[in-house]
């Protein structure tokens, strides 16, 4: 009978803290014993399983895949989000409202930001980010120089600059070509002082917020007259990129894909990604699903973001 008493008294002291909302100290009180002896008695409820904690996922919520992700590609966090169709307008929508929301919790003081300024999902995360009390950012980098078309290259620096502008950071463009004509003229371009000094922040960035791409350009991309030939896609393919993270390619198995077409762009490499404190992908929709996996395997991605059907369809 001495151990049904002890656990009597030991339920008795988690009915009066989680119940009844006591203080460990107005419980010891009441029941002449000390607030240590509480404290004990409270850790042995939950050894004994008289008291057990359980979180209940909020409705459109997904935090069973979530966890599955996590766990199968050694992540440190995942996202998923609620989308009504399986549309890429719609997935992008969404995706940008959940990761807007995460950086503003978790965006530290003086961070150094490096941005892919050319996802269309990542201006969705920033279209809908709030202004930051006090400055949070110390500079945010564009990562990817510019792409064809003034008008379109814009994009870019926009992006970049609006990011700047709510985290309180200084801007650091890249106002380059990221994909240039020639090996030659990469590197004339390199030689600019100030396209070195935005570069050189590559190796200290803290955060870097990047989008996931199919082998074809997006439709931004697409309309920037700067894209690869089609007999430059076609090597791509034949080198079996299935992906790419700021035109830097890689296979199915998340492994770097070398062209020469690698000595044609100007921005961050994968090898740069990997050394980034915390790199955070925007990605979703099932076009882009076997470039999210394979990206997933590069071993590079701390935290993704995604819908619920791209993210049954990378467990399936």
């Amino acid at each position: 009978m001495g151990r049904i008493n002890e656990l009597r008294l030991v339920a008795r002291v988690a009915q009066m803290y989680h119940v009844e909302h006591k203080r460990q100290s107005e419980i010891g009180e009441i029941l002449r014993m000390s607030q240590a002896t509480v404290s004990r008695m409270l850790k042995r409820a939950e050894q004994e399983d008289i008291v057990r904690t359980t979180v209940i996922p909020p409705p459109g919520t997904f935090a069973d895949l979530e966890t599955d992700l996590r766990t199968r590609f050694g992540l440190t966090e995942v996202i998923v989000v609620d989308c009504s169709e399986d549309r890429d307008g719609a997935v992008m929508a969404r995706i940008g409202e959940a990761a807007a929301h995460f950086i503003e919790v978790t965006l530290q003081q003086d961070e150094i930001i490096g941005v892919s300024s050319w996802s269309q999902t990542i201006l969705r995360m920033v279209d809908n980010i709030h202004p930051m009390k006090g400055s949070k950012a110390k500079y945010v980098v564009q990562i990817l120089g510019g792409m064809g078309d003034a008008s379109v290259q814009t994009h870019a620096t926009q992006l970049t600059a609006r990011l700047a502008k709510l985290t309180g950071g200084e801007p650091r463009l890249l106002l380059v070509q990221g994909i240039t004509s020639s090996r030659e003229a990469k590197l004339v371009m390199l030689a600019d002082p100030v396209v070195r000094e935005t570069m050189d922040l590559f190796g200290r960035l803290s955060l870097a917020i990047v989008g996931i791409g199919a082998v074809e350009p997006s439709e931004l991309l697409a309309r920037s007259g700067n894209t690869f030939s089609r007999q430059e896609m076609a090597m791509l393919h034949e080198a079996g990129a299935v992906g790419e993270i700021s035109y830097r390619f890689y296979d199915k198995d998340g492994r770097p894909v070398e062209t020469p077409l690698n000595d044609r762009v100007i921005g961050l490499t994968l090898e740069e990604l990997r050394r980034t404190d915390r790199v955070m992908a925007l990605a979703g929709g099932e076009s882009k699903t076997q470039a999210i996996a394979a990206a997933l395997k590069l071993g590079v991605i701390d935290v993704l973001v995604t819908d619920k059907f791209t993210a049954a369809r990378l467990l399936s």
